[in-house]
């Protein structure tokens, strides 16, 4: 069996930081499972058109492409349930439904602002160009160190939001109860992406959230703290 995994990264192949690979990458060492990862940039599209993509994360299984986060999650599960489980039954699975889109709207869109301009210096020349226009385009022509620039107060906001997290995680470990699941990788991703990419403090060290961070930065011997970033 042969798994490959095309992975965002910069500068440094060993550095990758797309919260949605993150997602992958979490739930390939949940289910006790290893993928070769290959480096792909933001300005390399033409590399995946074979596969159906214009984005990553994208899994070859035996050179079977398997494009989308949540896409491959699903496939993960179904293909090899003989190994953790990832969602622990279909109810699981319907509820982490809706932690995929807290995910995308409330993490890595709160954390966006927060971090958009640390960004491109991890990038090469051509890469962080493109990054910068394709970006600044989505906040109306706003320079990404316009948009950076409240986030002192904005991260304030942010982990506002975090609340209903915080409360379940001062009763239990992870989002999955005793143990993670995908619904904590979804979370995870957004919050490894930042440490990748950026020095700025998104989470105060007393908050119930940091704590599960740093368990998730633990998990399956260390696999996400390992990987070169920030201190958080």
């Amino acid at each position: 069996m042969s798994l490959k995994l095309y992975e965002l990264v910069g500068t440094d192949p060993s550095r990758p930081f797309s919260p949605y690979c993150w997602r992958t990458r979490m739930a390939l060492a949940h289910k006790g499972l290893a993928a070769d990862s290959l480096p792909w940039r933001f300005t390399e599209k033409s590399t995946l058109a074979p596969h159906g993509s214009e984005k990553v994360p994208v899994l070859l299984h035996d050179d079977k492409p398997v494009v989308d986060s949540w896409t491959i999650a699903n496939y993960l599960e179904d293909t090899f349930p003989d190994r953790p489980s990832l969602f622990g039954g279909d109810g699981g699975r319907a509820m982490a439904r809706m932690i995929n889109a807290f995910g995308d709207i409330a993490i890595v869109g709160g954390i966006f602002p927060l971090i958009v301009a640390d960004i491109p210096p991890n990038l090469a020349e051509i890469d962080a160009a493109y990054f910068r226009t394709s970006r600044e385009a989505r906040f109306g022509g706003k320079s990404l160190e316009q948009v950076m620039a409240s986030r002192d107060s904005g991260v304030v906001a942010f982990r506002k939001s975090l609340e209903v997290m915080r409360q379940t995680l001062k009763r239990q470990s992870f989002i999955g109860g005793d143990a993670p699941n995908y619904a904590d990788y979804i979370v995870f991703g957004g919050f490894q992406w930042a440490r990748v990419v950026s020095p700025f403090k998104l989470l105060e060290t007393d908050d119930p959230v940091y704590a599960w961070r740093e368990r998730l930065l633990d998990a399956f011997d260390g696999l996400a703290r390992t990987s070169p970033g920030h201190p958080v």
